[in-house]
């Protein structure tokens, strides 16, 4: 969000303290942030507080300072690359609707060219109410970006449907939006990840040290490039990136499952998810209780990514190798055998790169004898270079 240029409008309702978390977060992301507020704002929340959090003087009134000698309300429109309501109350939703601009935050929503992105919160029968409903859906068919108010308890003492969301995910939504590009627009992408974890009895597993993190940060770089994107995930501790259908899976046999379900309607599978080669041939049913010594019959796991290959009619299907030694030779074979568009191979015994970091230095293989090498760079490069890829493809 570094040098985004972002004003937060801020309606009189209660939920406008939540706002002044919402102005923090995207300074703490880089953006360059000025507040609007309507009058009525002030006597919840004052002009101080978001002067002091934006760090820049606070626009309230019509006709209060003008500066430069530009009308102030046209200045700050022509300034902004997005401009967020939070809260959005019914009042201002209906005023906007109906192409009214009878203060300062109207005004500058009827005069800006940049998007606009709404956040509701009021009271669930206003939520509800035909007439807020009839005036989303006419923002919404005008090319206004309105996020869905949350559910629980409200100020007014009941609980329903009319919540302001919390500023982390009005940010995150925020920044998903400005975010994102035509790159991947109108195809569909299947990301896989993590490591999976096969049962030996119903609370031990045989599993990997993969965190997911690459393939998280693929998922992300996937939506982001406004693919569908969907995400299989074995078990991980990471959150799952705005924008992603997350399907989440346990074994290998439950990730092949979910993958082969989707795969037909796909343009593209990226398998980043660490799939273990074994499982347990019979996994207890009961807890087994400790012993001096214990034998496990193994059995193989079916390999996905070759069962991809060999149906691959229109898909792309990139594969990853996570390899000690000999890597573009296992690599470049494994291009070969599983009929793969392009392979992602690292070298894991190499510092900070593989699993459990957050960097990666990897080197793309492709069927012949191209090759990318990439030096060691966040993941969050590594998967934007991957997606480009992908598109290229």
């Amino acid at each position: 969000m570094k040098n985004k240029h972002i004003i937060v409008g801020v309606s009189g309702g209660i939920a406008a303290y939540k706002a002044v978390e919402v102005v923090s977060r995207l300074r703490k992301l880089g953006a360059e942030v000025k507040v609007v507020m309507t009058e009525n704002t002030t006597k919840f929340v004052s002009p101080m507080t978001f002067g002091e959090i934006s760090g820049h003087p606070v626009a309230v009134k019509m006709f209060e300072d003008v500066h430069d000698w530009n009308v102030e309300h046209i200045a700050l429109a022509t300034w902004a690359d997005a401009y967020v309501v939070a809260p959005a109350t019914a009042n201002v939703i209906g005023k906007i609707a109906s192409g009214i601009a009878d203060d300062m935050l109207t005004t500058q929503i009827m005069a800006t060219q940049a998007p606009v992105f709404l956040c509701p919160a009021m009271n669930t029968n206003m939520y509800l109410n035909p007439i807020t409903q009839r005036n989303m859906n006419t923002l919404r068919q005008l090319g206004y970006h309105i996020l869905e108010a949350a559910s629980g308890s409200l100020a007014c003492g009941t609980s329903g449907i009319g919540r302001l969301p919390e500023p982390v995910d009005i940010v995150k939504w925020l920044q998903f939006h400005l975010m994102k590009t035509d790159l991947l627009k109108g195809k569909t992408v299947v990301v896989t990840a993590g490591g999976t974890q096969e049962a030996i009895d119903p609370v031990r597993f045989i599993g990997n040290k993969s965190s997911g993190k690459m393939g998280y940060a693929i998922a992300e770089q996937a939506a982001l490039a406004g693919a569908r994107t969907i995400l299989v995930s074995a078990p991980t501790h990471l959150e799952v990136p705005y924008g992603v259908e997350f399907v989440p899976v346990q074994s290998a046999c439950d990730m092949q499952k979910q993958v082969e379900a989707v795969y037909e309607e796909c343009d593209a599978v990226i398998m980043a998810a660490a799939v273990a080669d074994f499982r347990v041939a019979e996994a207890a049913e009961r807890k087994i209780k400790k012993m001096e010594h214990m034998s496990l019959e193994l059995v193989k796991n079916p390999d996905i990514l070759k069962g991809l290959g060999e149906k691959k009619t229109h898909q792309k299907l990139i594969g990853f190798a996570a390899e000690t030694n000999d890597v573009i030779e296992y690599g470049r074979a494994k291009v070969r055998n599983k009929n793969l568009d392009m392979l992602v191979a690292n070298d894991v015994s190499k510092e900070n790169a593989g699993f459990n970091v957050d960097t990666n230095e990897v080197t793309f293989i492709y069927p012949g004898e191209q090759i990318t090498n990439l030096p060691l760079m966040s993941k969050q490069d590594v998967a934007k270079r991957i997606i480009a890829a992908v598109a290229e493809l």
